[in-house]
C-alpha cells in the first residue's frame, strides 16, 4: 500500500478539518511539515518570531471561526508560541499550535531542545496531547480542532516528536498480521459547533427586567461578534429602542454611528443604568467587574454567554441565558415582538439611504444620555480640532478617521494610542477591530494585521501603533512585504511608553523613555515597502492618503507631542 509520512498525514488532516492558514518558523523538526502543508494547499506564512505567528493564528480563529494554525520548532520556539496560546485562552479564540519535539526515544536523555512542552501548554489550552502513533494522527488533529471550537472557544496543542513526523503509515485498508486495520484513519471534518438556545424561562425573566427598568442598557461584546450575531442583535435593539455600548472588539456588531449607540457617554451610562443586558461580554477588568463606583450599587445584570461558568462572575445574575449569542438574541427579539414592548426615547427610520435622522422622544433616560453624549463630544471635539504642533493623539487620529474606508479592519495597540483610537476611529462592520484584548497583550499588532490581511484581502487593514507597541513585533513588517500584503501601519510616536521626552540624550535614561523621533518608517523601506515620516500637520493627510492607496505595506511614522494625553478620566485606571 502507498505510504505517507507523519508530516504529510498531519497536513492532509488539517486541510480535511478546514484549517486553511498556517503561520510559523521552520527548523528542526518541522521543515517537512511546512512543506507538506503547502503541498496540500494550506497557505503557509513564514514569520520572524513565533510570538507574532501565534498571535496571527488566534486572530484567524476569531475572524473565521476555524482555528488558525501556528507551527513552531521544539523547545524555545514552542515556548515563544505560548504567548499566542495565552492570548487565545484569555480572548476565547480557537487556534491550534503544532510544536515540534525531540525523538520520543530520546526523552530524558538531554535531547536537543528537550522541553516539557505539553506541561507548558496545558494551563492555556483546552486540549494538549502527544499522538501515540503515525496512523492515528488524523484523529488527534480532529480532536484538537473540534475542541478548540466547541463550547467556549480556545487553544489546542499537539506535541509532535520527530519520529512521528518522519515515520510512515499506509494510506488504505491495509491489515496487520492479526487482521486489524494498519492504515491511517481519516475522521470526517467536524461540523461547525452547535448553537444552543437559552432556557426560554430565563429569556422571559430578562425581558421582564428590561420592561420594568427605568434606565436599561445593553452591552454588546466580542462574543456577539464571534457568534456573527450582528443582524439579530441589531434587530433586537431597534425593536426595543434600548441604548447600547460596545466593548472594544464588540464595536461594529452594530455600527458605531447607529443612533442608539451611547458610546460617548460610556461612564455615565454604566454608572446610572439600573438594568444591564450583557450580550457576549464578560464582567472582567474591561467592564470594571460590574461594581461600584463605575456601576450603580444593586444594578440588575442579565447575561447572555456560551459558558455557564461565566454566569454570575463578580456580580449576581438576575437572568442566566446560557447559549449562543446569535440564537439568544433571536430569542430575545421574538419575545419582545410577542409582547409588543418598546422603550420610549428613540425611533429608528426604515433603511432609506437618505441619511434621515431618527426622532428623539421623551424618555428621561434617553434625555440624560443624549445630554451626556453631547457634552462629551464637545470636550473631544476641541482636541480633534487642535492644530498645534507637535500634534496630539486626537488630531492625528482625526485625519486617519476621515480617510478610512467604512469596512476597514483597524488593529490597534499601545496604551494611549489604543484607548484613544477606540474613541476616535469608528467601526461599522463586525469583527473589524482587533487589539490587545482581554489579556492586554502588547506586541500583537503586526501579527493581527497580517492575519486580517490574509483572511480579508478585499478589505483595507490599518494597524495603529504606539511606538512602544510597534517595537515588540516591528520586524514582522518584512513578512508583510515578502507576501505583498498592503497593510498600512500608522505609528503615533511619542518617544516612550505612555509618555516620552523631547530630548532623550539625558542621564540616566528613564525607564519609560525611548529614542526621540526614531525613524521606524525606514524598516518598511528596507524590505521594499513604503516609509513616510511626518512631523508637520500639513504633511499628515498627504502621507496617509499615499500610504492607504499603496499596493505595498507602508509605515507612516507620525511624531506627536511626548506629553500628549487622553481626555481626563473620572476614575483612576482599574478603579483602584
Amino acid at each position: 500500500m502507498p505510504e505517507l509520512t507523519g508530516a504529510q498525514i498531519i497536513a492532509r488532516a488539517l486541510k480535511q478539518q478546514g484549517c486553511e492558514t498556517m503561520f510559523g518558523i521552520v527548523g528542526f523538526p518541522v521543515f517537512g511539515l511546512a512543506a507538506a502543508a503547502q503541498a496540500e494547499g494550506i497557505r503557509y506564512y513564514g514569520f520572524r518570531n513565533e510570538q507574532a505567528a501565534s498571535y496571527a493564528a488566534g486572530a484567524v480563529g476569531y475572524l473565521t471561526g476555524r482555528p488558525g494554525v501556528c507551527l513552531s520548532v521544539s523547545g524555545p520556539g514552542m515556548v515563544h508560541a505560548i504567548a499566542g496560546l495565552s492570548n487565545a485562552w484569555a480572548n476565547n479564540w480557537p487556534m491550534l499550535l503544532l510544536g515540534g519535539a525531540n525523538d520520543s526515544y530520546q526523552n530524558g536523555s538531554g535531547a536537543f531542545q528537550e522541553c516539557p512542552q505539553i506541561e507548558a501548554a496545558r494551563p492555556f489550552t483546552k486540549y494538549a496531547a502527544r499522538p501515540d502513533s503515525v496512523r492515528r494522527l488524523p484523529e488527534f488533529v480532529e480532536q484538537a480542532v473540534r475542541t478548540s471550537m466547541y463550547g467556549r472557544p480556545g487553544a489546542s496543542y499537539l506535541d509532535l516528536p520527530n519520529d512521528l513526523l518522519v515515520g510512515k503509515a499506509p494510506v488504505g485498508e491495509a491489515e496487520d498480521g492479526e487482521g486489524a486495520s494498519a492504515g491511517v484513519r481519516w475522521p470526517p471534518q467536524c461540523p461547525p459547533p452547535p448553537r444552543p438556545l437559552a432556557d426560554p424561562a430565563q429569556v422571559a425573566l430578562a425581558c421582564d427586567a428590561l420592561e420594568g427598568a427605568e434606565r436599561p442598557l445593553v452591552i454588546v461584546g466580542k462574543g456577539a461578534a464571534y457568534a456573527c450575531a450582528h443582524q439579530e442583535v441589531r434587530r433586537f435593539l431597534e425593536r426595543t429602542g434600548l441604548p447600547f455600548l460596545a466593548t472594544p472588539m464588540g464595536k461594529g456588531v452594530v455600527p458605531d454611528d447607529h443612533p442608539q449607540s451611547v458610546a460617548a457617554a460610556r461612564s455615565f451610562a454604566l454608572r446610572e443604568a439600573d438594568v444591564v443586558l450583557l450580550v457576549g461580554a464578560r464582567l472582567n477588568w474591561m467592564l470594571h467587574f460590574g461594581r461600584a463606583p463605575r456601576w450603580a450599587e444593586g444594578v440588575k445584570v442579565l447575561q447572555v454567554d456560551l459558558c455557564a461558568e461565566e454566569i454570575g462572575s463578580n456580580v449576581p445574575c438576575a437572568a442566566a441565558m446560557v447559549g449562543d449569542a446569535r440564537q439568544v438574541a433571536r430569542q430575545l427579539d421574538e419575545e419582545m415582538a410577542a409582547r409588543g414592548w418598546r422603550h420610549a426615547g428613540v425611533e429608528v427610520p426604515e433603511e432609506t439611504g437618505s441619511g434621515e435622522q431618527p426622532a428623539v422622544a421623551g424618555s428621561p433616560w434617553w434625555t440624560a444620555l443624549r445630554r451626556q453624549v453631547e457634552e462629551n463630544e464637545r470636550a473631544v471635539e476641541a482636541m480633534l480640532q487642535d492644530d498645534s504642533e507637535p500634534m496630539g493623539y486626537f488630531r492625528a487620529l482625526r485625519e486617519l478617521r476621515d480617510l478610512l474606508p467604512r469596512d476597514a479592519i483597524v488593529v490597534s495597540e499601545g496604551a494611549n494610542t489604543m484607548d484613544i483610537s477606540r474613541t476616535v476611529l469608528p467601526n461599522f462592520v463586525p469583527r473589524s477591530r482587533l487589539d490587545a484584548g482581554t489579556f492586554g497583550t502588547m506586541g500583537v499588532g503586526l501579527g493581527l494585521a497580517i492575519a486580517a490581511a490574509v483572511t480579508h484581502p478585499e478589505r483595507k487593514v490599518v494597524a495603529v501603533e504606539g511606538d512602544s507597541a510597534f517595537g515588540f513585533s516591528g520586524m514582522e513588517i518584512e513578512v508583510a512585504c515578502r507576501y505583498k500584503l498592503p497593510i498600512t501601519v500608522v505609528i503615533l510616536n511619542n518617544n516612550g511608553i505612555t509618555s516620552g521626552l523631547e530630548d532623550t540624550d539625558t542621564e540616566p535614561v528613564l525607564p519609560w523613555v525611548y529614542t526621540a523621533r526614531a525613524r521606524y518608517e525606514l524598516l518598511a523601506e528596507a524590505f521594499g515597502g513604503l516609509g513616510l515620516y511626518v512631523e508637520r500637520l500639513a504633511d499628515l493627510r498627504p502621507a496617509l492618503e499615499r500610504a492607504l492607496a499603496s499596493d505595498r505595506p507602508a509605515i507612516v511614522n507620525v511624531i506627536i507631542d511626548p506629553k500628549a494625553r487622553r481626555k481626563p478620566q473620572k476614575h483612576d485606571w482599574l478603579t483602584r
